[in-house]
C-alpha cells in the first residue's frame, strides 16, 4: 500500500510534535533551520523503514518544501485548472490563493496542500525504496 496510517502518524508526529514554534517561524528564512527541522521530522520514519534512500528522500524533500514554501506554488498552479485564470503570482504569493479569499481559508488550504504533498512524497519514498 502506498500511504498507510502509520506513515501519516509519523508525519504528524514529526511535523507538529517535534517542531518548536521558533523553528516554525524561522525555517522559511534560513535553510539550515529547515534542514534541522527536516532531520527531526524524519526520526519517526525510522520505525517504518531503515532504507537510507527513503529516509534521505523524506528529509531533503521536507526541508525543500518547507523552506521554499512550495505549497503556495502548488496552490497557485492548481488554480490554472479552473476556467477562470488565477490572479498574477505577485498578488497571490503569500498562500498561493486569491488575496480576496478570506485569509483563514487561504491559510488552511495552504496547510492542507503542504501536508498532503509531504504525505504523498513520504509514501512514495517508503513504497519505492522500502
Amino acid at each position: 500500500m502506498f500511504i498507510t496510517c502509520d506513515q501519516i502518524l509519523c508525519h504528524f508526529i514529526g511535523d507538529f510534535f517535534l517542531q518548536s514554534d521558533w523553528v516554525g517561524l524561522n525555517k522559511y528564512n534560513k535553510f539550515i533551520v529547515a534542514l534541522a527541522h527536516a532531520c527531526w521530522y524524519t526520526l519517526p520514519f525510522i520505525f517504518l523503514t531503515i532504507n537510507p534512500w527513503a529516509l534521505l528522500t523524506i528529509c531533503l524533500t521536507h526541508a525543500i518544501i518547507d523552506h521554499y514554501k512550495l505549497a503556495a506554488y502548488i496552490s497557485w498552479a492548481k488554480n490554472w485548472l479552473s476556467p477562470v485564470r488565477p490572479k498574477p503570482w505577485k498578488s497571490c504569493c503569500f498562500t498561493g490563493n486569491d488575496p480576496e479569499r478570506p485569509l483563514w481559508i487561504s491559510v488552511w488550504l495552504n496547510i492542507i496542500v503542504d501536508n498532503v504533498t509531504h504525505i504523498i512524497i513520504n509514501g512514495a519514498a517508503i513504497y519505492y525504496f522500502g
